[in-house]
């Protein structure tokens, strides 16, 4: 592979991984609240990195003691970078098993600096319950891998650390889609599942030299099956419209209303929230899209967007800066914004791109030879 291509390649994958991380600390800040309240408690529209929610942190709400804000990532990113480290390890395409073989245990044993727990613990002690499902179900419950995901509460988890399988699969969101499809049923079922796969085939696609926002959800869209389609489609249809992420904020919310099943209250779901459907989907890779979409591909409006949104808004505001970064590349991630990241969770932000860009040239590699001796048995066999 020529060395602008190697060069391009890392450009966007850095890219890609600085701009979820990005939209995570960020995002973190206000995760669960209403742009209403948002507003009210930061005098405005947040437009960068700000300080957590509650001054008493660790006390204000015991069942997630985290110091959300201060630039600090949180369990997206981390789960992000663990996925980037099996890959790193493996340089193969993975699946299910290769979850739970090698995932698992990344959770389960060796501290790593968690910023919102302001220490060094284990990576099982901060991720929320839908992510600990893994530990209990395939660790101590010896679950099929493939099966495992079916279970659990249908949310964002699989798909807020799918983006590394977009890169792995730069440029082929078919197989991107169908290498997330594989592992996160070790993680999730239904439209869980299913957003992770259409998250990675927006990744793969924006990968591509000239992808643009509208041909990255494309072929996202493409891809995307039973409610998830229905509810990517209906965001998108909206977004295609604004090209402003304040005004743009009601109307995508009313857009994934009919398909979210969470309600109108974020911390007071309704009796059919997280369960499998064939009709709804997660709100978080629909509006994130169409952050993608009203940004026209800009990480820094596509992260403030989501991050304003509220709900669930480290997920939404990373799954928008995975692909707008992939779009832009490293140069369209604000530096101000990932320096004081990197500092203040004092972990390595370009790294795992880097990892990820060399894991994705190793596969060309396989997937060439593997094509190549398809291709002569077939020869040999016409």
């Amino acid at each position: 592979m020529p060395d602008e291509q190697k060069s391009l390649l890392e450009d966007k994958s850095v890219g890609a991984l600085l701009g979820s991380a990005a939209g995570d600390a960020i995002g973190g800040a206000v995760e669960g609240w209403t742009p209403e309240a948002i507003r009210e408690r930061h005098g405005g529209w947040v437009t960068g990195i700000v300080g957590p929610w509650y001054d008493d942190w660790r006390n204000a709400r015991p069942i997630a003691p985290y110091h959300k804000g201060d630039g600090h990532i949180t369990d997206d990113t981390l789960m992000t970078h663990a996925l980037v480290e099996v890959y790193d390890e493996t340089r193969a395409h993975l699946d299910a098993y290769t979850i739970a073989e090698k995932l698992v245990p990344k959770m389960l044993a060796g501290k790593r600096w968690v910023p919102e727990l302001e220490a060094d613990a284990l990576l099982l002690q901060r991720v929320f319950l839908a992510e600990k499902w893994l530990v209990a179900r395939l660790h101590y419950g010896h679950i099929d891998p493939r099966e495992a995901g079916v279970g659990n509460i249908v949310n964002c988890g699989a798909a807020m650390y799918a983006a590394p399988v977009g890169i792995a699969n730069a440029g082929d969101p078919a197989g991107a889609y169908a290498e997330a499809i594989d592992l996160a049923g070790a993680h999730q079922s239904s439209y869980g599942r299913e957003a992770a796969g259409v998250f990675a085939a927006a990744v793969a696609a924006a990968m591509v030299p000239e992808a643009t926002a509208s041909s990255a959800v494309e072929a996202a869209l493409e891809l995307a099956k039973d409610g998830t389609r229905h509810a990517v489609a209906a965001v998108a249809e909206v977004a295609e419209g604004l090209d402003d992420w304040e005004q743009a904020i009601p109307l995508l919310r009313k857009a994934i209303e009919p398909f979210d099943t969470v309600g109108p209250d974020y911390r007071d779901q309704s009796l059919d929230a997280r369960r499998p459907s064939r009709t709804k989907a997660i709100e978080e890779l629909p509006v994130a899209l169409g952050f993608v979409l009203v940004s026209g591909g800009d990480v820094r409006q596509a992260v403030l967007g989501g991050t304003n949104y509220g709900r669930d808004a480290d997920s939404i505001a990373s799954m928008a800066g995975a692909v707008t970064g992939a779009l832009s590349g490293r140069a369209g991630v604000p530096e101000e914004w990932t320096a004081r990241i990197a500092e203040a969770s004092k972990t390595d932000l370009v790294g795992p791109g880097r990892v990820m860009a060399s894991v994705a040239r190793d596969l060309r590699t396989a997937d060439a030879e593997r094509w190549a001796r398809r291709t002569a048995a077939l020869d040999a066999l016409a």
